[in-house]
C-alpha cells in the first residue's frame, strides 16, 4: 500500500529499468522475409514497402551473409515466379531446378548456419493467385495437399532446415510430416502458419510477388474465389485460432505461427498459453508499410515505434518474430 509501495522506485533511471525489465530483444529473435527473383545483379524496391527489395539470387546471398553478421539466424524466403511458369497445378513449385530450390541451395552453400525456411504455398505459382488448386469454383483441399507434399520434399532435397506452410489447408501438416519422413527428411522441421487470418494487412506482400487472387485467367473465364476467406481465418474469431494451433501441433508442427502481428496480440497470448512448441509471429507487410508511411510524413518516430512494436510482440509470447524490420532492428540493437 502507498506510501510503503511506490512503483516509481523501479523507474528512477535507465539502469534500474534495465535491471527489472521483463522482456528483451535480440537479433536472434528475428527472422527476415526475403523476396527473390530471376536474373543477375539486380534488385527492385517494392513500391509499397520502402527499403524492401526483390533481389536476384546473387544479391540475395550477399544480403544473407550481412544478416548473419548482424546476428540474425533465420530467413523466410519467397520467390517471384515468371508468369510463363504459372498454371493451376503449381507444378513449378516442385521443380528441382526451380528458383526456390536454387535459392535454398545457394543460401545454404554460402552461409550454412543460416536457418532457411522456404514458403510452402501455391499462390506464387498459380495463375489464379490462390494458395491451392482451383476445382469447381473453390480451392481443392486434398489435391492441394498432394501438391504441397511434393513442394516440401523438393525443399528438403535442396537443403531447407524448415518448411513453412502458409496455405491453411486442412490436414496439410500431417501430410507434410508423413511426406518428409517417407523421403528421409526426418530432421526437416515444420513451422506451420496455424492462425493465419484473412487480413487486409497483406496488400504490400502481394504487390511484391504479384500473388493477389485473380477472378479469371486468359480468354476463358473460370469460376474462382474472389478472396481467401474459405481457407484463411475470420478475423472475428479467437477460439478457432487456438484450435487450429493445437491441431497443427498434434499433426507434427515443430513451431506454430500467428499472422498478422500487432493487431492480433491477444491471439498470440492465447496460442502461447495453449501450445508447448515455439510460437512465431509474422509482423506483416501492411504493418511495416504503415510505420514507414507515417514516419515519412513526420507523424511518428520511426525507430521508436519499430522497437516498441517488436518488443510488444515478444512480450505477448513470440519466440520468433518474422519481420521486415529485422535488419534495421538488429543494427539498432547492436549499437
Amino acid at each position: 500500500m502507498f506510501p510503503l509501495h511506490r512503483g516509481r522506485r523501479l523507474r528512477v533511471n535507465e539502469s534500474i529499468r534495465s535491471l527489472v525489465r521483463e522482456t528483451s530483444l535480440s537479433p536472434t529473435d528475428f527472422m527476415f522475409p526475403m523476396f527473390i527473383m530471376e536474373g543477375e545483379n539486380n534488385k527492385v524496391e517494392v513500391p509499397s514497402m520502402p527499403g524492401i527489395y526483390r533481389r536476384t539470387l546473387d544479391l540475395t546471398v550477399e544480403e544473407v551473409k550481412e544478416l548473419y553478421t548482424l546476428g540474425i539466424r533465420a530467413v523466410n524466403i519467397y520467390v517471384k515466379v515468371n508468369d510463363s511458369l504459372k498454371d493451376n497445378t503449381g507444378k513449378e513449385a516442385w521443380n528441382p531446378d526451380g528458383l526456390m530450390q536454387n535459392a535454398i541451395r545457394a543460401i545454404k552453400a554460402a552461409c550454412p548456419e543460416m536457418i532457411v525456411m522456404p514458403d510452402v504455398a501455391l499462390d506464387p505459382y498459380s495463375i489464379y493467385g490462390h494458395d491451392g488448386i482451383i476445382e469447381k469454383g473453390d480451392v481443392a483441399n486434398d489435391a492441394t495437399n498432394d501438391a504441397l507434399v511434393k513442394m516440401a520434399v523438393s525443399h528438403g532435397q535442396a537443403g531447407a532446415d524448415f518448411v513453412a506452410p502458409s496455405d491453411m489447408m486442412d490436414g496439410r501438416v500431417l501430410r507434410l510430416r508423413q511426406g518428409l519422413d517417407a523421403a528421409g527428411f526426418h530432421n526437416v522441421g515444420i513451422m506451420s502458419y496455424s492462425a493465419k487470418y484473412a487480413s487486409a494487412f497483406y496488400g504490400p506482400f502481394r504487390d511484391a510477388l504479384d500473388s493477389a487472387p485473380k477472378d479469371e485467367s486468359g480468354a476463358e473465364p473460370v469460376e474462382v474465389p474472389k478472396d481467401k476467406k474459405t481457407y484463411q481465418m475470420d478475423y472475428a474469431n479467437r477460439i478457432e485460432a487456438v484450435k487450429e494451433a493445437l491441431w497443427d501441433v498434434e499433426e507434427g508442427a515443430d513451431m506454430v505461427m500467428v499472422k498478422p502481428g500487432i493487431a492480433y496480440l491477444d491471439i498470440v497470448r492465447e496460442v502461447k498459453n495453449a501450445v508447448d512448441v515455439p510460437v512465431t509471429v509474422f509482423h506483416v507487410s501492411g504493418e511495416y508499410a504503415m510505420i514507414k508511411a507515417a514516419a515519412e510524413r513526420g507523424w511518428l518516430d520511426h525507430d521508436k515505434i519499430m522497437m516498441e512494436q517488436l518488443m510488444c510482440i515478444k512480450r505477448a509470447g513470440a519466440s520468433l518474430i518474422s519481420t521486415y524490420f529485422a535488419k534495421e532492428a538488429a543494427i539498432l540493437l547492436n549499437k
